[in-house]
């Protein structure tokens, strides 16, 4: 087959259509090649800002997860707090109800002293009319009396002007005989007469001659027990020092009480160190945190300690004395049986009253702690609720001591039997909380 010859026309027309389908493929191309770097561009800038966007999307993740835990800290202290407050606010209600029933029973007391006051007034008003009719009938007597007396002269005279071995008309001489021991003796030819008391005067009160009777004992009196010396009260070992008021410092005694309890002693040797009476004891259980606390902190009346049996109700004793930093013997006593409480300081009686939880029986199985008050079952403490000081010799029994037993412990002559609780039962002792052996009060720390 032959070669197609073109002509130079025809050649320079196809090298013209040639050029210009070069010129417009590559234009094309170019278009193309800009759109795709165009394209590229705008994807990196996609990307460079989807990269941006995740760093601020994870550094916003991370404020908040901080945020978030910052809050629920501060929800957690707040609540916290808002549990503490809600408890105080619930024993300050439970203080003032016990407060407003012991003011109401006052009150009743008050109105039967009144009444009793209101009684004897009138009883003392008839016995002084009572009186002032005696005193009438005694001036009625009193002439009845004197005239007699003037008979009585008249007959003596006319027995002297008839002479011996005479009488008087109406009179039987009197046959001689031994005198009475009742009779007046004669002093010349008179007898000594023994005169009537005077209509007006005071009435006598023969009560206090009378054989066998007494004057009654002032009811406020106390028996005055000679003060010991300091070196002759020992058996106190062991000595608990409870140095500052960290919430630390707290002595465990297990096993608690392993029955319930309707009477109980507490007895202990105690030196305050501080200016406020701190928490002595606290004995708490899942249904009240305050089934048994002797706690100072919260007395109305400085040097004064609150005695709680099952909260709300209290009892309010004085132990100012305490705060002198010397030691000194205390032993607080409760029964169920009319609710009777006594307060023995230095084997003296200071305190005592009833109907005080009458017929209640503190549970067993609580948590019970020397030096601090639980807000709840062994946790919940608060430095300004305290003790601050010494504790030594500490027990209590299941029963009330009688005065003669809390003597001799106060004196150190005897430990009653039976005490199911004492400073040999603290297993857990304090961080600074110090134990110290010492057998008297004088070689104690």
């Amino acid at each position: 087959m032959g070669r197609l010859i073109l002509s130079d026309s025809q050649q320079t027309k196809h090298r013209r259509y040639r050029n210009g389908a070069f010129r417009r493929f590559q234009e094309v191309t170019l278009t193309h090649l800009q759109s795709i770097a165009s394209n590229y561009n705008l994807s990196y800038n996609i990307d460079a800002r989807f990269w941006s966007l995740a760093q601020e999307s994870r550094a916003i993740a991370l404020a908040v997860n901080q945020s978030q835990a910052a809050v629920q800290g501060d929800l957690g202290h707040l609540k916290t707090w808002m549990q503490k407050t809600w408890r105080r606010s619930r024993k300050v209600d439970s203080r003032l109800r016990a407060l407003s029933a012991a003011l109401s029973q006052r009150s009743k007391q008050c109105t039967r002293e009144r009444k009793k006051q209101e009684a004897q007034r009138a009883a003392l008003s008839g016995l002084a009319l009572d009186v002032r009719a005696l005193q009438d009938m005694l001036a009625r007597l009193t002439p009845l009396v004197q005239s007699q007396g003037a008979r009585l002269a008249a007959l003596k005279g006319q027995l002297q002007v008839a002479g011996p071995g005479t009488t008087a008309p109406g009179l039987t001489p009197a046959q001689p005989g031994p005198p009475s021991p009742s009779s007046p003796k004669p002093q010349g030819d008179r007898q000594a007469l023994r005169t009537l008391p005077e209509p007006g005067g005071r009435p006598q009160d023969f009560a206090g001659h009378l054989p066998g009777t007494r004057e009654p004992p002032d009811p406020g009196s106390q028996r005055a027990w000679p003060p010991e010396r300091l070196g002759e009260i020992c058996n106190m070992s062991p000595v608990l020092i409870f140095p500052n008021a960290s919430t630390e410092n707290v002595v465990f005694l297990s096993p608690s009480f392993l029955s319930g309890l309707q009477a109980l002693s507490v007895c202990s040797w105690v030196r305050m160190a501080s200016g406020h009476l701190g928490t002595l004891l606290s004995y708490a259980t899942e249904e009240n945190d305050n089934k048994l606390v002797l706690h100072g902190r919260d007395s109305l009346v400085p040097g004064s300690i609150h005695f709680v049996i099952g909260a709300p109700a209290f009892r309010e004793l004085s132990l100012q004395p305490l705060l002198d930093g010397q030691w000194h013997h205390v032993c607080i006593i409760w029964t169920s049986i009319l609710g009777r409480y006594w307060l023995h300081r230095d084997r003296r009686l200071v305190a005592t009253g009833s109907h005080f939880r009458e017929g209640y029986e503190i549970p067993p199985g609580g948590s019970l702690v020397l030096g601090q008050e639980q807000d709840s079952v062994g946790s919940g403490f608060d430095s300004s609720e305290a003790f601050v000081g010494s504790m030594a010799g500490l027990a209590i029994w299941d029963r009330a001591l009688v005065p003669g037993k809390v003597s001799n412990l106060a004196t150190g002559k005897e430990l009653p039997t039976g005490a199911i609780l004492t400073l040999a039962n603290a297993t857990s002792v304090g961080r600074f909380v110090q134990r110290v052996n010492c057998t008297c009060p004088e070689l104690c720390p």
